[in-house]
């Protein structure tokens, strides 16, 4: 099945990416939110992001080319002629809950439809949509325009024809698929990058090392573009810390559970650059000012 209408529900950091990736390989992309000023700020957004590649001659055609590739709702009847359904709200089980609930009335049983959680098992939030087994995962990194790895996770009931079908909508966009065949908590990358980023934390907490120093000394030595906590301010700590409670919540294994600094900046509401403070602070245009007190 090729995707040419993609819906997205979600107009955040991750939903812009998502359709301005997609409007940028030709796809025509619809965001989906609860407002408007939502959905005006995120195209603002995308067209500043988009704008910058084309003048560096990372993405073809004109501005007004891939913007007129992407349309607003905040009305969810769209949907319906979507090949691609994707889910890219908060991660949290109930709210996703919320989403397809409202989406199952509309949805056409031949699309696909995905989220794009970061943690939470695919195979339980194929439970809540119709025709479970055209659900998958298909789970981007952050910064969407510039990271390249895109998680494409098989839940038990995932069908071959839709596996497939999600491998070749990630190659369609000029990204790379991670084939994950098993559904297990946190999928791959996560598996491998949380303990690392937990383990900064607590190396924070015991005093061993400021937040600045860790994120020179990864990306001096490690060979990253961004540290640690720099990343963690661009995602939104409450997004690691839901991923991380998923996990933990899937297996009951104790390595999961959110370190006592990162549980404390999520109830204090310092949750990274959308907040104005996270593990740094930042001005009202985003720019970083240095590190939290």
């Amino acid at each position: 099945m090729a995707v040419q209408k993609i819906f997205i529900v979600g107009s955040g950091l991750m939903g812009s990416g998502i359709a301005q990736v997609c409007a940028q390989a030709g796809l025509q992309a619809t965001l989906s939110d609860v407002s408007q000023e939502q959905l005006d700020k995120a195209v603002k957004n995308i067209a500043w992001s988009a704008g910058k590649l084309i003048e560096k001659g990372k993405v073809p055609g004109t501005l007004d080319e891939v913007m007129g590739r992407i349309s607003t709702s905040v009305d969810l009847a769209p949907a319906a002629e979507a090949d691609l359904v994707m889910e890219v709200v908060f991660e949290n089980l109930e709210v996703k809950r919320e989403v397809y609930a409202k989406l199952n009335p509309v949805l056409s049983p031949d699309s696909l439809v995905a989220s794009n959680t970061s943690a939470i098992p695919i195979s339980e939030l194929a439970s809540h949509v119709d025709n479970p087994e055209r659900f998958l995962g298909i789970h981007f990194f952050s910064p969407v325009p510039m990271m390249q790895a895109v998680e494409v996770i098989r839940g038990t009931m995932t069908s071959d024809a839709a596996f497939a079908a999600g491998r070749e909508f990630v190659l369609s966009i000029k990204k790379e698929p991670i084939m994950v065949n098993r559904d297990v908590a946190g999928f791959v990358i996560n598996r491998i990058n949380f303990p690392s980023t937990m383990e900064a934390m607590r190396l924070v907490e015991q005093g061993v090392a400021s937040v600045e120093d860790i994120d020179k000394g990864l990306r001096l030595a490690s060979g990253r573009k961004m540290g640690i906590f720099e990343t963690g301010d661009m995602v939104g700590l409450d997004v690691t810390y839901g991923a991380l409670m998923a996990m933990y919540q899937e297996t009951r294994e104790e390595k999961w559970y959110p370190p006592f600094l990162l549980r404390r900046k999520v109830k204090a509401g310092q949750l990274g650059r959308k907040t104005g403070v996270g593990w740094y602070r930042y001005d009202d245009k985003g720019n970083r000012l240095g590190p939290t007190d």
